[in-house]
C-alpha cells in the first residue's frame, strides 16, 4: 500500500498570530547546497531573522534520525555537513539555494511573512532500487527512505505551533514547492532514466497531497551535465532523457516551471556540484519563478 495514506497532515494552525507562506525546498545535493559561506558577500552573512527555516537532518536509507529538526533563522550553514538531532541544529561551513531564495522571496512578497522547510540528500533518486531513494512504496530493509524523512520534516515542521518564538501560535500555508534533483537518476541506468516523468509525476502529487493543496505551485531546477567524465566526457549518460522528462513535465502541468539558469553554471572539479555564486544566482532564480506562478495558480485551484 502506498504511504499516501500517511499524508494526512494538518500544516496550519488558528490564525491568531502570524501568517507564513511557507516554501518547501527538495532534491540532492545541489539542493543540499556545496556554496562556501567564505565566499558569501556581505548582505548574505548575516542572518535574515524576519525568515524562519526548518531543515531536517539529512540521513540515508535505513538510517535514524532522518528529517530531524527544528526552527531556526535563515543563515549560512544549511548546506551539505548540517546536522539536527531535533534539539540543537549544527550549521556547517556551507550553504544552498535556500540561502538567497529566502532572502528574494522576502523582497519579492513585501508585508508578508515568509518561512522555508527542507529537506535534501545528496545522490538521492526518485527510481526504486538506486540508494538513498524517494520511492513512495519503499520495501527494502525497513523500509524507510527518503519520502518517510520528508515527511517527517513535515511533521515536525508543522508540530511547532510557534515557529518565530513570539509566544503566539503561527499560521502556516503552503506557497511553493522548489525542486533540484533528477541527476542521480540520469546516472544510475536507462531504466531510472526512462521512468523519471513518471516518477517525478507521482512525487510531486505527493508532495502536494502532503501540503494540502493540489495546485502547489513546483518550480524546478534544469540538471546539466558538466561534461567533466574521464571516459566520454558526459556525467550522466542518460542526462538528455531526465532534461526531457522535466520539460514535459513542466509543459503538461500549467502550475509548474523549469528554471533553467544551470545551463550557464560553472561546474566544481568532483563534475557535479556548482560554484557559490551559481548557488546565489539559483536561489534568486527559484524564488522570481514561484513568484510568478502563485497568483497563476490561485486562480487555477478558484476555478
Amino acid at each position: 500500500m502506498l504511504k499516501i495514506l500517511t499524508l494526512m497532515l494538518l500544516v496550519t494552525f488558528p490564525a491568531t498570530a502570524t501568517t507564513y507562506k511557507v516554501y518547501y525546498l527538495g532534491g540532492q545535493s545541489n539542493m543540499e547546497g556545496f556554496g562556501e559561506n567564505v565566499d558569501l558577500p556581505a548582505n548574505y552573512r548575516a542572518p535574515l531573522k524576519s525568515v524562519p527555516v526548518f531543515q531536517g537532518n539529512p540521513v540515508a536509507d535505513f538510517k535514524p534520525g532522518g528529517g530531524l529538526g527544528l526552527w531556526d533563522t535563515l543563515q549560512p550553514g544549511f548546506g551539505r555537513q548540517f546536522y539536527s538531532d531535533g534539539k540543537t541544529n549544527q550549521h556547517s561551513d556551507y550553504f544552498g539555494p535556500e540561502l538567497s531564495f529566502g532572502h528574494q522571496i522576502a523582497k519579492l512578497h513585501p508585508g508578508q511573512n515568509v518561512a522555508l522547510i527542507k529537506y535534501a540528500l545528496g545522490g538521492s533518486a526518485l527510481g526504486y532500487g538506486v540508494g538513498n531513494n524517494w520511492y513512495p512504496d519503499y520495501r527494502r530493509g525497513n523500509g524507510i527512505n527518503q519520502y518517510d524523512n520528508f515527511l517527517t520534516a513535515i511533521r515536525k515542521a508543522v508540530a511547532t505551533r510557534d515557529i518565530d518564538g513570539d509566544g503566539e501560535p503561527d499560521t502556516l500555508v503552503p506557497a511553493g514547492i522548489i525542486w533540484m534533483q533528477g541527476e542521480s537518476d540520469a546516472y544510475d541506468s536507462e531504466i531510472t532514466a526512462n521512468r523519471y516523468l513518471e516518477n517525478l509525476k507521482t512525487m510531486m502529487a505527493l508532495f502536494r497531497a502532503a501540503l494540502r493543496n493540489p495546485d502547489l505551485p513546483v518550480v524546478l531546477g534544469k540538471i546539466t551535465d558538466s561534461g567533466l567524465d574521464p571516459e566520454d566526457g558526459l556525467r550522466m549518460n542518460w542526462g538528455s532523457l531526465v532534461q526531457q522528462a522535466q520539460l514535459d513535465f513542466v509543459e503538461q502541468d500549467s502550475c509548474a516551471a523549469l528554471v533553467t539558469v544551470t545551463e550557464s553554471f560553472t561546474h566544481l572539479d568532483d563534475g557535479w556540484h556548482y560554484t557559490s555564486a551559481d548557488y546565489l544566482t539559483l536561489g534568486r532564480q527559484f524564488a522570481e519563478r514561484v513568484a510568478q506562478l502563485e497568483s497563476q495558480c490561485a486562480t487555477r485551484s478558484s476555478e
